[in-house]
C-alpha cells in the first residue's frame, strides 16, 4: 500500500473540497485537557471575582469586563494546553474550540454598544435633564444671615494637615497608623466637622494591628481648626476601605449584596460618635448604562460590620423599611456625592432645551463653575457651587445649594464675579504674604451677596480671612479673624457707597483674638513720628514709626488706603499679630 501524504502547508487540496490545513487534528487526551481547562478557568474566575468583586447586575460595566476576562483566561489555557505555537497542525482545533468564547465576547460587545446608545445623551436628553428637580429660591429669604460659628473655614487639604498633626496624640500607637484619604465633611451636633479615618501604616503594621482594628478616628472642627482624637471603647474599626480580605469594606458589602452597585464610601458618625461607613447604592436609570442616580445607602457599622440598607424614598427601587427622611436616619449627611450632584445639575442646565440646543444656539444653557464647597444648614450638609453661562467664564449668573442627604436643590439668581475671580481678588489684597485662597462660599452678609474664604500659607495653615463682594469683586475685606475681616469689608463697602448694618458682636461670639486658630491680634495706637514709603512688585508700602516706639509698622496700601492721609503728628491705630515684635512689624489693618 502506498503511504498517504498530507500537506499541512495549506498549498494542496483534499478532493478539491478543502485544504489539508483545515483538517482538524485534536491533541492527545483532548477531552481531558478540555476538562482541566474548564476547571482551571473556574478556579481563576473565582479568584478574579474575589478581587474584582463586580456587581452581578446587567447595568454594571464591570460585570461585562469580568466575563470577558474569564473567557480570555479559557482561551489562553486552550492555546497553552495544545502547544499550538510549536505544533501549528492543531490550529484548526484551537479555532474550533475558540468559536463559543468568540461568540460570547461578540455578544458582550453588541450588548455594550446597544446599552451605550440606549443611554446616550443625544437620544435621551430630556430624560437626563429630569434627573434633578431644581426649584427657584430667593437669596434674601432662603439664605439667611449665617452664624459664623457654622461656616466652614477650612478646606479638605488644610483639615487633613490638622488631622495629621493631631495623630501624634495617639502616642501608644506610634507610627502604626496614618491619616487615610477617606474623610467627609458632616454636620455633627450643629457644627461642621470633617471626620478623618485612619489607615495602617503599611502591610506589616496591618499584620500587627488588624486583629484589634483601627482604634480611633479624628474629628477636625471646620470652624475652630481644632483636631480631636476619638478613641473607640468597644473595639476598633475592623471594616474599612484600607482593610484586606473579607474585612475589606467593598468585599464585605459585595458578599452581602451581590447585585447592588455601590459608590465610594463616606465615613460618618452618629450623634453618639459611633463610626459608620455610608456607601451610596446606585442605579442606572437611562438605558443600560446611563443616568447614574442614588437609590439608597448601605450603612455599615465600622466596628461590627453590621449593615442596614436605607432607601431615598419609600416608593424607590431599593425596597427597605426605612428612608433617609426617617427620624432615626437624620444624622446621615452624605448620601449623594458631590460628583453625582454636580453631574446631574449640568445635565439639567445643558439639556433642558434638548441636545441640539446644548450644541447649537445654546439658549438658556448653563453649567456649574469649576469647584464647589460645603455649607452646614438646617442640620444638613449642602453642596454649594456657582452657575455660569456656558459661553462665559468670567462671571456667575447664580448659584445652587444641593442637599447631600435628600438631593433637594435650589437655584438662586445672583449675578456677579466668578469664584476664581474672587479668589484672585482676595489673594491680591494680601499678595505681600503670598497666601492662597480656598474655594469660596457665597454668604448673605446683611443682605449683600458675599464670597467668604480662608487665606492659607504654604503650610496649608489658615492665616487670614477674606470677604469679596459678588457684584463688585474689587471690594475686598481681609482680617486675621472674622470680626476684623467683617469690619474691614463693611468699611470697603461704605467707601464704595454701600452701607451695611453689621452686628459684629454676634458673629459666632468670636473674640478679638478669634476662636478659629488664626493668629491672635492686638491694637497699637500712637502718634506718627516718622513715615517712609517704598514700592515693591508694583505694590506700595508705608513704613510708619510711632512716637516712643522703635519699631516701624509696615502698612500695605491695598489693605489700608487711608494710610496716605497720615502725616507726622497724626494719630494712628494699627492691628497687628499679638506676638509681633522686631524692627519691622506687619500691619493687617488700620483705623
Amino acid at each position: 500500500m502506498e503511504p498517504i501524504n498530507v500537506d499541512f502547508t495549506g498549498g494542496g487540496k483534499d478532493n478539491g473540497k478543502s485544504s489539508a490545513a483545515d483538517i482538524l487534528i485534536p491533541p492527545e487526551h483532548a477531552g481531558r485537557k478540555i476538562a482541566i481547562n474548564l476547571i482551571l478557568t473556574a478556579i481563576a474566575a473565582a479568584v478574579l471575582y474575589y478581587f474584582m468583586i463586580p456587581a452581578l447586575n446587567f447595568k454594571a460595566v464591570e460585570l461585562y469586563l469580568y466575563v470577558v476576562f474569564v473567557v480570555m483566561i479559557y482561551l489562553v489555557l486552550t492555546v497553552l494546553s495544545t502547544k499550538v505555537f510549536i505544533k501549528p497542525e492543531y490550529s484548526p482545533y484551537v479555532r474550533k474550540r475558540s468559536k463559543i468564547p468568540a461568540i460570547i465576547i461578540g455578544v458582550i460587545a453588541v450588548v455594550g454598544l446597544i446599552g451605550y446608545l440606549s443611554g446616550a445623551t443625544f437620544f435621551r436628553a430630556q430624560s437626563y435633564s429630569k434627573l434633578l428637580t431644581v426649584e427657584e429660591g430667593d437669596f434674601a429669604e432662603d439664605v439667611a444671615e449665617i452664624d459664623f460659628s457654622s461656616v466652614p473655614r477650612l478646606d479638605s487639604t488644610s483639615a487633613k494637615n490638622i488631622a495629621t498633626r493631631t495623630l501624634g496624640e495617639l502616642s501608644d500607637y506610634v507610627s502604626q497608623f496614618v491619616v487615610s484619604d477617606y474623610s467627609a465633611q458632616i454636620n455633627y451636633k450643629n457644627t461642621p466637622v470633617r471626620v478623618n479615618a485612619l489607615a495602617y501604616g503599611d502591610i506589616f503594621k496591618w499584620l500587627k494591628n488588624t486583629k484589634e482594628g483601627i482604634p480611633a478616628y479624628i474629628i477636625v472642627d471646620m470652624t475652630t481648626q481644632e483636631g480631636q482624637i476619638v478613641r473607640l471603647e468597644n473595639g476598633g474599626m475592623r471594616y474599612t476601605p484600607d482593610e484586606h480580605f473579607n474585612r475589606y469594606l467593598a468585599r464585605h458589602l459585595r458578599f452581602q449584596y451581590p447585585t447592588l452597585m455601590f459608590e465610594a464610601p463616606n465615613l460618618e458618625i452618629d450623634e453618639n460618635g459611633q463610626p459608620y461607613w455610608v456607601v451610596p447604592v446606585l442605579d442606572k436609570t437611562i438605558g443600560l448604562f446611563g443616568g447614574t442616580d442614588v437609590i439608597g445607602a448601605a450603612v455599615v457599622n465600622a466596628v461590627t460590620g453590621e449593615t442596614q440598607l436605607v432607601s431615598v424614598a419609600k416608593d424607590g427601587k431599593l425596597q427597605t423599611e426605612s428612608t433617609v427622611n426617617d427620624p432615626e436616619w437624620q444624622w446621615l449627611d452624605r448620601v449623594y456625592s458631590a460628583n453625582i450632584l454636580n453631574a446631574q445639575y449640568n445635565y439639567y442646565g445643558k439639556l433642558s432645551g434638548g441636545f441640539i440646543n446644548s450644541v447649537i444656539g445654546q439658549a438658556d444653557v448653563k453649567v456649574t463653575s469649576e469647584g464647589y464647597n460645603y455649607l452646614a444648614l438646617n442640620d444638613d450638609v449642602y453642596m454649594y457651587t456657582g452657575v455660569t453661562s456656558i459661553s462665559s467664564d468670567q462671571s456667575i449668573i447664580g448659584f445652587v445649594l444641593l442637599n447631600q442627604r435628600t438631593k433637594e436643590t435650589k437655584y438662586y439668581a445672583v449675578s456677579g464675579a466668578l469664584e476664581q475671580t474672587a479668589q484672585t481678588s482676595a489673594q491680591g489684597a494680601v499678595q505681600q504674604y503670598g497666601y492662597v485662597a480656598t474655594f469660596p462660599l457665597l454668604l448673605n452678609i446683611s443682605g449683600e451677596p458675599t464670597y467668604f474664604m480662608a487665606l492659607k500659607d504654604s503650610s496649608q495653615l489658615v492665616k487670614m480671612y477674606a470677604m469679596v463682594n459678588v457684584k463688585q469683586s474689587t471690594i475686598v475685606g481681609t482680617g486675621y479673624n472674622l470680626t476684623e475681616c467683617t469690619e474691614n469689608y463693611a468699611a470697603e463697602l461704605k467707601r464704595n457707597g454701600v452701607n451695611l448694618d453689621i452686628d459684629v458682636d454676634n458673629m459666632g461670639n468670636e473674640e478679638t483674638q478669634g476662636n478659629s486658630g488664626a493668629p491672635a491680634t492686638k491694637e497699637v495706637s500712637g502718634t506718627v513720628a516718622e513715615i517712609r514709603s517704598v514700592v515693591t512688585g508694583g505694590e506700595t508700602y508705608f513704613y510708619i514709626r510711632l512716637a516712643d516706639d522703635a519699631a516701624f509698622y509696615k502698612v500695605p496700601v491695598a489693605n489700608a488706603e487711608k494710610v496716605v492721609l497720615l502725616n507726622v503728628g497724626s494719630a494712628a491705630t494699627f492691628t497687628v499679630a499679638a506676638d509681633a515684635e522686631g524692627e519691622i512689624i506687619e500691619v493687617s489693618s488700620m483705623k
